[in-house]
């Protein structure tokens, strides 16, 4: 391909897709001449990244038009010595050129291929960067990509690195500057990445605008926590509550993404050109969101009915609640001796699960386990399980489970707390249990029974449970008792 350009500029027309494979480069040469025998420009560096180039080449020209030498830089397969991802060679003469252009690329995708089998995984297994925008502060941005990664780990995707860029402004187009983004795309070419996660919410055009500039799939935090979901859901209505979470989400996201889409479509006897393939897309999930509203509607009024028989025989009933991976299911398990599956990831249980529990005063209650809460839960998520959460609007005491191990627990507290409210349930009677003492500093267990007056247990002991048991104990015998009265 010849491509004429001015004195200062070349425009360089759409480019053929990136060959099969992320850690390939994309099978092109770039070679332009300069007029004024200057070095390699920083434009001409980004051209190389962006465009994923095999080299880019300069000619160096004379006064009198003739070739002076050439000047060659290309990406490094590896950033093992940290440098800016890219090497100048020497300026070489015409008259000593002897470079093999298909051995040295040659030599840079084999070295690429390297360093992607080298990147621990399993096969199929989708290699991701997490990337985090954020105006607070360093450590609030590390807690928070750090949990992204635990997200990322429990949908089985191997996280080769993460990024955290503080800003001042969020770049309306990318969310990222574009330095940064060159660093991104240098990074996942390296290290075979075929994914991106953003630790903040990405709209559509966003979502474009870096899909087309990386060539790599890019996914947000809601999409990330969806997919969890997806794979989670077991039971029927859990499985029908996380599709129209998804499809919630999908729907204001419809874009036009190929010419396909705008064609029109009309039946015999239609005036005018119909629908586009766009609004009855749009269309059908609407449709199937009101279908799956509708069967929700069924589940919730026989989860309603059972509630009413529980009702009818006075069984209290306690609630457990927390932040995601807090140990629930664990202490469910404890206090009731069952076997519901537990697992140290987030997200392990979705289905909520009802036992029976009785306390030496011998009398009976119902204490149920629910689906875990995160910081920012999708508001698509919160809606879809919104007939789940229904059993804590019904629950006579609220148990609140809190990793006392993690250095953020005050803010996942702050962050069930939140949820709660939103449900408005914030007033209902609550116990604040502080799990995983058997592992959290003992400063820390301190400053939380302080601040919040719970109870400290482990959930995998039952000699610390006891305190826990006569405590909700003697609370629900008063509340009985007052209720008597």
């Amino acid at each position: 391909m010849v491509i004429v350009g001015g004195p200062n500029s070349i425009y360089i027309p759409e480019l053929p897709k990136s060959r099969e494979g992320r850690s390939r480069l994309r099978g092109v040469r770039f070679i332009h001449t300069n007029l004024k025998n200057e070095p390699i420009s920083q434009d001409d560096l980004m051209d190389l990244i962006f465009l994923r180039l095999d080299l880019i080449g300069i000619i160096g020209i004379d006064t009198h038009g003739g070739a002076v030498n050439l000047r060659i830089a290309h990406i490094l397969p590896s950033d093992k010595d940290k440098s800016q991802g890219f090497e100048i060679l020497p300026p070489v003469s015409f008259k000593n050129l002897e470079i093999n252009f298909l051995d040295l690329v040659q030599a840079l995708e084999n070295e690429l291929e390297r360093n992607r089998l080298a990147v621990s995984e399993k096969k199929g297994k989708d290699r991701a960067i997490l990337i985090s925008l954020t105006t607070a502060k360093k450590e609030t941005a590390v807690a928070s990509i750090n949990e992204l990664k635990e997200l990322a780990t429990t949908s089985g995707i191997t996280v080769v690195d993460k990024i955290i860029q503080k800003q001042r402004e969020i770049n309306a187009k990318y969310l990222i500057g574009k330095g940064k983004l060159s660093e991104i795309i240098l990074r996942a070419l390296q290290h075979g990445v075929d994914l991106l996660i953003f630790d903040q919410e990405l709209n559509p055009s966003q979502i474009r605008s870096i899909t087309d500039t990386t060539e790599l799939r890019v996914i947000d935090r809601t999409q990330l926590i969806l997919d969890i979901f997806a794979q989670r859901a077991h039971s029927r209505e859990g499985k029908i509550q996380v599709e129209m979470a998804q499809l919630k989400y999908l729907l204001p996201r419809i874009n036009v993404k190929d010419d396909a889409l705008s064609r029109l479509t009309g039946g015999i006897g239609a005036r005018g050109p119909g629908e586009t393939k766009l609004e009855i897309n749009r269309r059908r999930i609407k449709d199937r969101i009101a279908n799956l509203e509708h069967e929700l509607k069924n589940i919730s009024k026989s989860r309603g009915q059972r509630r009413s028989l529980r009702t009818k025989k006075d069984l209290p009933v306690i609630s457990i609640v927390g932040y995601t991976n807090a140990g629930k299911s664990t202490l469910l398990n404890t206090l009731t001796h069952s076997h519901v599956f537990v697992e140290n990831q987030l997200f392990a249980t979705l289905d909520p699960t009802s036992r029976r529990l009785r306390f030496p005063k011998d009398f009976e209650v119902i204490i149920t386990d629910t689906v875990g809460f995160i910081q920012d839960l999708p508001k698509e998520l919160l809606d879809a399980f919104a007939s789940t959460l229904e059993e804590l609007c019904d629950a006579d005491l609220l148990l609140h489970v809190a990793d006392v191990s993690n250095p953020q627990v005050e803010k996942q507290i702050d962050s069930v707390n939140k949820i709660l409210t939103q449900l408005d349930i914030q007033n209902k009677p609550t116990v604040i249990v502080f799990n995983k003492t058997d592992i959290a500093p003992k400063d820390r267990i301190e400053w939380c029974l302080n601040r919040y007056k719970g109870v400290a247990i482990s959930a995998l002991s039952t000699k610390t449970i006891e305190p826990l048991i006569d405590n909700l104990q003697e609370l629900l015998l008063n509340s009985i008792i007052t209720g008597i009265s």
